[in-house]
């Protein structure tokens, strides 16, 4: 795990801890936000503890919680880290409540999130990649300095529900 902290207008990007499991919850056990992520709907605490716990080892993603800093509430997540399908860039993604959508959050975050791999890092290229029905992360990644290159595959971590994919690229100095 790491120590990084990011600030942004309205979000401090900080560490999940094990003890955000209760808010975490709130977004994973979501039908509306889990169908466009690569789990399935979380059912149980207990599921997300044990998500929590993995996440507190060593990892080359950084995986960051979003906190409101108006509210101190986390409505979201999502980590950086090297693309494994593509030498030298990193790939992003986010997670955030479904009461948080369309506020711009997704965006603050993944350009905050870039920012860091890039003045840390030295970074410049980006990937990521949605479902093809979730057009609002297409727009994310648009504003983030990403493009549109190719369709791909995407399917749930236990190997159902496959779907298409964007995929997203760019190169962003800062």
């Amino acid at each position: 795990m790491h120590n990084y902290i990011i600030e942004t207008e309205r979000l401090l990007l900080r560490p999940l801890k094990i003890e955000d499991a209760e808010a975490v919850f709130q977004w994973v056990s979501d039908e509306r936000v889990a169908k466009y992520m690569v789990y399935n709907t979380y059912t149980s605490l207990e599921a997300v503890v044990e998500w929590l716990t993995m996440l507190q080892e060593p990892d080359e993603e950084y995986h960051f919680g979003f906190e409101r800093k108006e509210d101190g509430l986390l409505i979201g997540s999502g980590s950086i880290g090297p693309d494994n399908n593509r030498i030298d860039f990193w790939s992003f993604g986010y997670n955030l409540r479904y009461d948080c959508w369309g506020n711009g959050y997704a965006t603050e975050a993944a350009k905050a999130m870039m920012k860091f791999a890039n003045e840390h890092f030295d970074v410049v290229r980006f990937s990521s990649s949605h479902v093809e029905q979730n057009k609002a992360s297409g727009h994310v990644m648009e504003k983030c300095g990403l493009c549109f290159i190719e369709y791909g595959q995407f399917q749930k971590l236990d190997g159902s529900n496959k779907m298409r994919s964007m995929e997203y690229e760019g190169k962003i100095n800062f």
